[in-house]
């Protein structure tokens, strides 16, 4: 079977597609040729939206990877194999985690420039992230110095652009060393490198907004010590 072309992948603002059910898994889970679906991975949940076809329509309540395809499980009977459908994702929902995700990615940028610490995880949800990294100190002044700069370059408005570099140029690039570009599985010959102009890089396979101006406002409302010098900051935006 063929690899899903993975359209979120390119175009993070396609809302709708049409595609053909290349299979139906036992548990009833849709392969489809391509899709617009993004399936849970890196601290991005997946998307939810609907199916429709000839005769029927469903909801999409989980997506998942599955080697080279993606896995769509639906809410009741799934079409068969070779039906043309199309997709539409919630979008609202998207673009939340869309907002997250650059957020997070640019205060990562901010972390390190600061203090030269390294993002060990994060999570998005529609409406909060949070992500770790390692910082013994976590201060007051330095959460309000890191909420002040993340918002300084959020409003200047950097642009956000994807690029698939080969994994041997990869590891040239220093900034993609430091968000571990190394623990990549080694079949992955091709890395999605996201740039945020001037303030980050890293190997990331999410969707992100086009420009930081469309981020809002960050405001951190926690954090917490995680154990040896891991630290984790919860935010919201406005």
């Amino acid at each position: 079977m063929s690899e899903t072309e993975q359209l979120y992948s390119t175009d993070a603002y396609l809302r709708a597609f049409d595609a053909v059910v290349e299979d139906v898994t036992p548990e009833g889970g849709l392969i489809l040729d391509r899709t617009a679906f993004y399936p849970t991975g890196g601290g991005q949940p997946h998307d939810l939206g609907t199916l429709r076809w000839e005769g029927g329509s469903n909801s999409v309540v989980e997506v998942r990877k599955s080697g080279s395809q993606v896995i769509h499980r639906v809410e009741g009977n799934a079409p068969p194999t070779g039906t043309p459908l199309h997709g539409e994702i919630n979008w609202d929902r998207r673009y939340a985690l869309m907002r997250h995700h650059t957020a997070l990615h640019s205060m990562s940028g901010v972390i390190y420039q600061l203090f030269g610490s390294t993002v060990t995880g994060g999570q998005m949800y529609p409406d909060r992230a949070r992500m770790d990294f390692l910082l013994p100190d976590l201060s007051q002044d330095r959460l309000q110095r890191i909420q002040e700069r993340t918002n300084e370059l959020l409003v200047e408005g950097h642009s956000v652009s994807i690029r698939f570099v080969p994994r041997k140029e990869a590891f040239e690039i220093p900034d993609l060393i430091r968000t571990r570009v190394n623990l990549l599985p080694e079949g992955i010959e091709i890395i999605r490198v996201v740039n945020i102009e001037g303030i980050d890089q890293q190997a990331d396979g999410g969707t992100h907004v086009a420009n930081t101006r469309e981020v809002g406002r960050v405001r951190i409302v926690g954090s917490e010590n995680k154990g040896k010098g891991n630290k984790r900051i919860e935010i919201v935006l406005e």
